[in-house]
């Protein structure tokens, strides 16, 4: 034919616009980051462990499930637009001789799921495509593989799959527990699901009389420590805060969370905890950046003597939402410095966990990395630890660098109560209580505390002060939980300050205690809320003392005083100060 013909100066200029279409698609795909390159079929075949292939004959095709090429991947781009200029002749040629494209030869290829790759016939689906076909006759020949593809499937998208078959070839999970659905979105992650099966069938070789094949062993990880953990993710509605990613995105991002976290705390994370921790840290929706943001700006232009804490009622609420059957202090944080008052503070804490059937969390705080590892701390870890045997208790010891209170504060959210030996109480000058670290730490602590005195003992008579604020509604809780979990006795005390007594504090506490069958002592008395405090822990032979946190902001709270503070400085008595 001759080449200079009409038909083929057209199909000159149709490849020369395809060109140009080709190039300005793969200006967009930089700017997007959307790769639109043809997947290799032989790259595809190894990767996704082809164990097969048969015939399927002459059929009609969609075009666009067409993604890929057996030899001539890197000509054309996805929409099979030429993405080089040698091309020219070659499609020119084949172009021009097709007078009529539904006579168009039949073209060859491979199948993998719903996916195409072309043998045989590249420049007639380039062609074809555009022209604006839709479909073409081919021979199709299907590849049977463990991960089907899609007409969607890109590079990544490939990546993924050829990662998971790798998985499940290495696994044989599917065969072993086919209802398992392990979709993941990020490359690189399967891996991580490998080593956790393999650590999985170490640990049931190690109890078991038989050997576990790997098959049995990724079944029971499936069953005994994925689904668990995919439980509490629905249960917390975690995936909101990640739209874009799969449970099993979400299961080895924790895996990967809580390892980090354990190494840097020293201690172990629970999973409930480790899912909070990470929604706050990356969670994607917009509560989640709003918030850090608004962190991060708050913690810029606030003192942190005048930050004013967590909101009264968040402890409790985070409380029922992971503790709704049992015991409300799993885990206590024990601060301690070797000296003897430490140790009456973990003497306490004991005495507490007994009753709740606790974890302790032993905190040693340096003021530098090179006392990490002296013998002196080296000998508070297996005193602690020791200590924490003998009372038949599970203890964690764990070292950091840094303010005490700040420290203390930023720990204690990996706990569910402080107890602390009360060394320095909050004196009654304020320029010591603009530096005190005592305040500071009630302040801002995100936990509740407990604080431990020579003469603490027993703990079988409480007594709560009562004004019906915020806080002291949260200190009644804890005084119904303490009486209907510890078989304790309860005082309530209500006072008339300066004239004025709280509008029905005493009506609504007893309300609220009779909702919960409780049975306590009403009291009453006029005059300082503190002074009145201290008289009635005296008369009444109190263990212990319930009170709500600072209640007045922070600037009124360090000018004027506070009655938690004078307790805090004069009672003889543990005070358990609610969050």
């Amino acid at each position: 034919m001759e080449q200079q013909s009409p038909r083929y100066r057209i199909a000159l200029d149709d490849f020369r616009r395809a060109r140009r279409k080709a190039a300005l698609q793969e200006v967009v795909s930089r700017l997007t980051g959307h790769d639109n390159a043809l997947l290799s079929f032989e790259e595809a075949r190894q990767r996704l462990k082809a164990s097969g292939e048969e015939k399927r004959g002459l059929q009609r095709i969609p075009l666009k499930s067409i993604i890929g090429s057996v030899g001539r991947y890197s000509d054309f781009n996805r929409n099979f637009l030429p993405r080089k200029n040698a091309q020219l002749l070659r499609w020119a040629k084949v172009k021009s001789v097709l007078r009529d494209l539904d006579e168009m030869p039949p073209i060859q290829v491979y199948q993998i799921g719903e996916a195409y790759f072309v043998l045989d016939g590249n420049h007639r689906v380039s062609i074809a495509r555009e022209r604006g076909l839709e479909e073409m006759q081919a021979y199709v020949t299907e590849i049977h593989t463990k991960v089907p593809l899609t007409p969607e499937t890109d590079l990544n998208d490939f990546i993924l799959k050829s990662e998971y078959a790798e998985f499940l070839a290495n696994t044989n999970i599917d065969e072993s527990c086919p209802q398992a659905s392990l979709n993941i979105t990020a490359p690189g992650r399967y891996k991580l699901l490998e080593k956790h099966i393999h650590l999985h069938q170490q640990q049931m070789n190690a109890e078991s009389d038989k050997e576990v094949s790997a098959q049995e062993a990724a079944c029971d990880w499936h069953r005994e420590v994925y689904l668990p953990v995919i439980q509490v993710i629905k249960n917390r509605g975690i995936l909101r805060g990640f739209p874009k990613r799969t449970e099993t995105d979400l299961y080895v991002w924790m895996a990967e969370h809580q390892e980090k976290l354990e190494e840097n705390l020293g201690w172990s994370v629970g999973v409930d905890d480790v899912a909070d921790d990470l929604v706050n840290q990356r969670g994607e929706g917009i509560k989640q950046r709003l918030t850090r943001f608004v962190k991060r700006i708050r913690a810029a232009i606030i003192p942190p003597i005048l930050e004013p804490g967590p909101q009264p009622g968040k402890w409790r609420e985070d409380q029922l939402a992971t503790h709704a059957a049992g015991h409300l202090f799993t885990h206590i944080l024990v601060p301690f410095n070797g000296k003897e008052q430490s140790w009456q503070a973990l003497e306490q804490a004991i005495r507490v966990a007994l009753r709740e059937e606790s974890h302790l969390l032993g905190l040693h705080i340096v003021e530098n990395e090179s006392e990490r590892e002296s013998d002196f701390v080296k000998s508070l870890a297996e005193q602690f630890e020791a200590r924490c045997q003998d009372a038949g208790l599970v203890g964690e010891f764990a070292v950091d660098v840094g303010g005490i209170a700040s420290t203390i504060n930023a720990r204690a959210r990996w706990s569910d109560l402080v107890v602390l030996y009360m060394a320095h109480p909050p004196e009654s000058q304020i320029s010591s209580r603009l530096s005190s670290g005592i305040r500071s730490l009630i302040q801002r602590c995100p936990r509740p505390i407990l604080t431990v005195h020579p003469t603490s003992r027993k703990l079988k008579r409480f007594l709560i002060a009562y004004d019906g604020s915020p806080k002291a509604k949260e200190a009644i809780y804890m005084a119904a939980y303490f009486v209907g979990r510890w078989e304790a006795s309860l005082v309530v005390l209500t006072v008339t300050e300066n004239g004025s007594k709280p509008p029905w504090a005493a009506f609504r506490a007893k309300r609220y205690l009779d909702s919960q069958n409780i049975t306590a002592k009403f009291i009453h008395k006029n005059g300082e809320v503190g002074e009145s405090i201290l008289k009635a822990v005296e008369e009444e032979e109190i263990d212990m003392i319930l009170m709500g946190g600072y209640s007045r902001k922070p600037v009124a709270e360090v000018i004027l005083g506070s009655a938690l503070d004078e307790v805090l400085r004069n009672a003889k008595q543990p005070v358990f100060i609610c969050r």
